[in-house]
């Protein structure tokens, strides 16, 4: 293994296993690798030029149409985060059939709303996520492990040992903790993994700005109200192996 890196995550959109008719369509999950002084930097570079007199800075600040500039800047080549994060994304309709069907995943997608008519089709999936949540006859529907296991498998392709800062999340309890530790167990591809509040590691901050923002402007996209420039300085840092079921919108989001 080469020497180790430490990727500072957080998540945006994370409703456990309700995945269907939540608050939100779009799950996301960023990681960032930057060390203390760059996020430091970076967090004091958007305050700057936000200037709002928030405690704590979120993606939503960014995303209001007066800090277009500041987003632009974030997400562009110029900015801190260009080569150093990625974004997993899930469209949570096509994840939630995709770990019932599998294989199949693609045709119910494709063709359920046609054959059951909008409101039928919407209404089958809340009734059969509601009957799915919490059981252990299917496998967990909380997309946050995966994108975990899909962060560590990514970053660690070229050799590296991956340890993980994540925002702290009631999904990551001491038994999903375990579990991805004994995954890794044997490949050391995982080092490590400690959970912190967000506003004591600057890092998680950032990611925590990616986060909101890619789950923003993903949705957008999905949802055919999507800003072509924004998109477009979205897509560098997409996850090739996000789940995402919208052909439309993933060719223009995912690479």
């Amino acid at each position: 293994m080469r020497p180790e890196l430490e990727i500072a995550c957080d998540e945006s959109g994370a409703e456990g296993e309700n995945l269907i008719g939540g608050v939100t369509d779009v799950f996301a999950h960023a990681g960032v690798v930057l060390d203390l002084a760059v996020a430091e930097a970076c967090v004091l570079e958007v305050r700057d030029r936000i200037r709002s007199p928030a405690s704590e800075y979120k993606a939503v600040h960014l995303l209001r149409g007066k800090h277009r500039a500041v987003l632009e800047w974030l997400l562009g080549t110029g900015g801190p985060l260009y080569g150093n994060a990625t974004v997993f994304l899930a469209e949570k309709t096509y994840y939630f059939i995709a770990k019932l069907m599998g294989e199949q995943a693609r045709t119910v997608y494709d063709e359920g709303p046609a054959i059951l008519g909008e409101e039928r089709w919407n209404t089958f999936l809340r009734s059969y996520n509601e009957l799915m949540r919490g059981t252990r006859l299917v496998p967990e529907l909380d997309p946050l492990l995966p994108a975990i296991v899909r962060l560590v498998e990514r970053w660690s392709e070229g050799g590296h040992a991956v340890s993980i800062v994540h925002d702290r999340q009631t999904a990551l309890n001491e038994e999903r903790v375990a579990r991805l530790k004994e995954l890794y167990a044997d490949s050391g591809k995982l080092a490590g993994l400690r959970l912190v509040a967000a506003r004591s590691d600057v890092r998680v901050q950032v990611a925590d700005f990616l986060a909101g923002v890619a789950r923003k402007i993903a949705s957008d996209e999905l949802n055919g109200r999507g800003d072509e420039v924004l998109t477009g300085l979205l897509k560098p840092y997409v996850d090739p192996a996000s789940v995402w079921g919208d052909l439309r919108s993933w060719g223009l989001l995912g690479r």
